[in-house]
């Protein structure tokens, strides 16, 4: 009867021990990681450009979806995104720069150079680090704290201005060359390499016209082209205003016969759809990504979410574009907070940009990207992140890839004393 009351007691005594233990075990079991990594996202989702950022705002999002649900966010760590919309409005931008700023994101994303351009000055002033999709010479030369996704604007005239003499042009001499602009970055990244190295090239550039977002005829324009009798048209803009151009010039009996030539923020499944297939058949083009159906390892786990969130995106390369942007975002992210500590990105401002962009931006060393493009490296004295493209030619509607990929070479504009004047 004795020992049963001792066991009684000592069983008592184990249980209050062990309830007694239970905060401390508790303080010592691994706890969910409750801070939050956050990251500002501008599109022109609406406005001039809405064709482009429509989609891409849908992929940056949906990407960030698929980061968060099913990767469990970037080093355990959940992404909060805000996500703004630019309307292509510089006013707009500068206010959205501020309350990216304000509201404790670690980095920011744009999809055009127009909205980069604008956020530029205020970002680099606060040493606040910026992604753009669709970058400018402008924009990083000299180089600051903003960053292209991909080639730009100018490594696209360049690529193409190689590739026609190669491949396309069968003329003796210089080939004349007019081009139709874009009144912003998109356009003027054009313009710049053109004045760098198109007699290098061996290329007569007859003309420059500029145009606007919401152009709806240049029939005028055209026309005093048209005298020039051109061999080649080179547009660099965006989808809508392009289309216009060619179907003037398509009206006017200049295409077919001369050679056309797109920027990447042209030449998408949209102006197919706005021109018509067989008005653009032909056309050639510059893109930095794979094409829908590219055997790559992102190209599925992408799929199925277009199909499941945005249906009506899928063979939008733009979506490719956005999505890459995300995924690369997230890749910068992972790489701060493993060099940097998450103690230093949580108390925000400028020690954590700084972090992002030392420890993350500049440790970037051939990041896949689900091979949607090329690697991604960072380069000193270079900002472009990922430095390789394909030239495309729209056939029965497709946009088909005709090259192989290219390397754009850095062209360092500010040595050139005209450079942003």
């Amino acid at each position: 009867m004795q020992s049963k009351k001792l066991l009684i007691v000592v069983g008592i005594i184990w249980l209050v021990s062990a309830f007694a233990l239970l905060p401390i075990a508790s303080a010592c079991a691994p706890q969910p990681k409750t801070q939050v990594l956050k990251v500002g996202i501008m599109t022109p989702s609406t406005g001039p450009a809405a064709e482009k950022g429509s989609p891409m705002g849908h992929a940056n999002l949906d990407a960030f979806e698929y980061i968060n649900r099913e990767l469990g966010g970037v080093a355990g760590y959940k992404v909060d995104v805000l996500w703004l919309d630019s309307a292509y409005d510089a006013a707009k931008v500068v206010t959205i720069v501020k309350r990216f700023m304000d509201e404790g994101s670690l980095l920011f994303g744009t999809s055009s150079s127009k909205e980069m351009s604008a956020a530029m000055e205020i970002a680099n002033r606060a040493g606040f680090p910026g992604i753009a999709c669709f970058t400018a010479p402008i924009l990083y030369r000299p180089p600051k704290h903003i960053y292209g996704q991909m080639p730009d604007y100018g490594d696209d005239w360049t690529a193409f201005a190689t590739y026609y003499l190669k491949n396309v042009w069968k003329g003796s001499g210089k080939p004349k060359m007019a081009m139709h602009l874009l009144n912003n970055p998109t356009g003027y990244g054009a313009r710049d390499a053109a004045k760098a190295t198109a007699d290098k090239l061996g290329i007569d550039v007859v003309a420059i016209e500029e145009h606007t977002a919401t152009t709806t005829s240049e029939m005028e324009s055209l026309t005093r082209i048209k005298a020039l009798k051109p061999d080649v048209l080179y547009i660099s803009s965006t989808p809508a205003p392009t289309a216009v151009i060619i179907k003037n010039a398509y009206a006017l009996g200049i295409y077919p016969g001369v050679t056309i030539g797109l920027g990447h923020a042209s030449i998408t499944k949209v102006l197919v759809d706005i021109a018509g297939a067989a008005i653009v058949e032909g056309v050639y083009g510059v893109y930095p990504t794979v094409n829908w159906g590219d055997k790559v390892s992102g190209m599925a786990k992408m799929t199925e979410y277009v199909r499941q969130l945005h249906p009506k995106d899928e063979g939008n390369m733009d979506y490719i574009t956005a999505w890459a942007q995300s995924l690369l975002m997230a890749e910068i992210l992972r790489l701060a907070v493993k060099n940097a500590g998450i103690d230093v990105l949580a108390k925000g401002g400028a020690p954590a940009w700084k972090a992002v962009e030392t420890q993350g931006i500049q440790k970037l060393k051939n990041f896949e990207v689900g091979g949607l493009h090329g690697p991604v490296s960072y380069t000193p004295g270079d900002n472009r992140l990922s430095k390789s493209l394909r030239i495309f030619q729209i056939k029965k509607g497709v946009i088909t890839p005709v090259s192989d990929w290219i390397e754009a070479p850095l062209i360092k504009y500010e040595e050139f004393a005209w450079f942003g004047k």
